[in-house]
């Protein structure tokens, strides 16, 4: 029964670790965002990976990864 218990465990950790898999975002990508989360943008006034957490217009919670200046760029 323990087994059981530990194997069900597990299917569903590693189910839930591929549903937080970042996507990468590719230039004219069409996305369904209805609310933004989280943004975590990358730092100085370098090109960086930016990460964005939203839901869709069903309610599913994605991430987006892509490219742009750092937050602290003015110019």
């Amino acid at each position: 029964m323990k087994q059981m218990t530990f194997l069900a465990a597990l299917l569903l950790a590693s189910t839930g670790a591929l549903a937080d898999q970042p996507e990468v975002y590719h230039y004219g990508q069409k996305l369904d965002i209805a609310k933004v989360i989280s943004m975590e943008n990358p730092k100085g006034c370098e090109v960086g990976e930016a990460t964005m957490v939203y839901e869709d217009s069903k309610g599913q919670r994605h991430t987006l990864v892509y490219e742009r200046i750092g937050e602290f760029c003015h110019g």
